[in-house]
């Protein structure tokens, strides 16, 4: 199985998995697929829910991915299906590509895909495809199924055109394609997809949009653990209220500095157009912003717009019912995971003794400044932390949007065996549901490689 383009390294889980893929093409289509593409889920290790905020980030590919056996015709139709029969087969035509908004089946994510790599080269017209998608990144869990799965189609689509962009170019269209879904986030879950490299994980900075290694401590490994709590981000409101709440505290602070007239969107404008530290930030918050949340009158008084504009320039299409707003406690944990990821990163780069303490202990604090200022855990992922941490874990956290999903535990090498088995015992055993997924809710994860097309020999 050869690989391209070479810049794209590839990663596989198991030849058996292709080999099935394209058995199971063949038996659905009565050819053989011409190529494959495949695109890692990740885990963000620290830095959650700033990187819309304009902040960096510090995930790492996991070895789970989706991928996607691929033929091409000139029919001008799509025709998609799911190896996971749960998941129902698709046909659209390729001159007429919608994505509903209000309805976020798994092949709309596919679609928002092929339509972001169409719509920024401008192919007309788009070359008709047959694929089989087979996942293996746990859905709705935080690891970005989702996705993974558009950076997936992107890239297929970019091959069956006969296309070549570079991984940035296709992080940065996947990325903005998302919002054809109606998730507004920030560009972290398709940087990680196409810029991982197996063995690191990445600081991942935005505008432009860069990665750095991150080599992560020796004497220590990172382990996931699903709650079993689904969410899904395009179906709920929680992910894009958040989204919202930054962008008025934003043009809060903004204003307090004389900086309204500069259409400042994001926390970390605020600060580089005020040239500051983030502690000197921090202070800023606490200075301008109150605890109480903030009423649609009191935004409109203080920025002085109306409340027509308050909603066509500040919120979003699924959080226009949204009456108040907690802007001091979003805009601080902001300010604080953006200091946490730059520490975190220092302390992989220095490696002190008592390197791995350290992570443990940011880990720690990201997770209770994602449970009491961001409000995006929930009890489970509360509970799951906690065993974690009583079973060796030297720092544990959600990870991912939240509001269920995946925490990830930093574990002493040394200590991972007993630390599997009291995990399973204390979290998984006593439900049965959990006890069902188990096998693929609780595993270690190493650095996995990045997207990439695979050739038949």
């Amino acid at each position: 199985m050869a690989t391209h383009p070479p810049k794209l390294q590839v990663v596989m889980t198991s030849n058996e998995r292709l080999q099935n893929l394209k058995k199971t093409f063949q038996k659905m289509y009565g050819e053989p697929p011409q190529f494959y593409a495949c695109a890692p889920g990740r885990v963000n290790l620290i830095g959650e829910h700033i990187d819309y905020c304009g902040y960096a980030v510090l995930p790492m590919a996991i070895e789970q991915n989706i991928l996607a056996a691929v033929s091409v015709n000139d029919s001008q139709t799509i025709q998609l299906a799911n190896a996971n029969p749960k998941y129902k087969d698709f046909t659209v035509s390729s001159k007429d590509i919608r994505i509903n908004q209000d309805n976020p089946q798994w092949h709309y994510y596919f679609l928002c895909g092929v339509k972001g790599v169409q719509d920024h080269l401008g192919l007309s017209p788009l070359a008709g495809m047959r694929c089989v998608v087979d996942g293996i990144v746990p859905p709705s869990s935080g690891l970005s199924s989702s996705s993974a799965l558009v950076c997936c189609a992107g890239l297929l689509t970019m091959e069956a055109n006969h296309e070549s962009l570079s991984k940035v170019a296709l992080a940065e269209i996947c990325a903005k394609c998302e919002r054809y879904i109606g998730t507004e986030g920030g560009g972290m879950d398709q940087s990680i997809s196409f810029l991982a490299e197996g063995g690191t994980a990445k600081l991942i900075e935005f505008h432009p949009l860069r990665a750095s290694d991150v080599r992560l401590p020796e004497g220590a490994v990172f382990v996931i653990s699903n709650s079993c709590v689904e969410m899904n981000k395009a179906a709920t409101s929680h992910f894009n209220i958040r989204v919202v709440e930054c962008r008025i505290a934003t043009k809060m602070l903004a204003k307090a500095r004389g900086l309204e007239g500069n259409n400042l969107l994001k926390l970390a404008e605020v600060q580089t157009q005020l040239d500051t530290s983030l502690e000197e930030m921090l202070g800023l918050v606490e200075e301008v912003l109150h605890p109480e949340p903030y009423s649609r009158d009191e935004i409109c008084k203080v920025l002085g717009i109306t409340s027509e504009q308050l909603c066509e320039g500040l919120l979003s299409a699924n959080t226009q019912h949204v009456t108040h707003f907690k802007l001091f406690q979003r805009a601080r944990h902001v300010y604080g995971e953006a200091a946490r990821v730059l520490q975190f990163k220092s302390v992989c780069d220095s490696a002190p003794a008592g390197a791995v303490q350290l992570l443990g202990d940011l880990m720690n604090q990201s997770h209770a400044s994602c449970r009491d200022l961001y409000e995006c855990s929930c009890s489970e992922l509360d509970q799951l932390v906690d065993i974690c941490l009583n079973s060796g874990a030297v720092g544990s956290r959600l990870t991912g949007a939240g509001w269920g999903g995946c925490a990830v535990s930093m574990v002493p090498s040394e200590k991972v065996e007993p630390f599997l088995q009291r995990v399973r015992e204390q979290y998984y055993m006593p439900d049965s549901r959990r006890t069902a997924l188990e096998k693929q809710s609780l595993f270690v994860s190493k650095p996995g490689g990045g997207a990439a097309i695979f050739l038949e020999q």
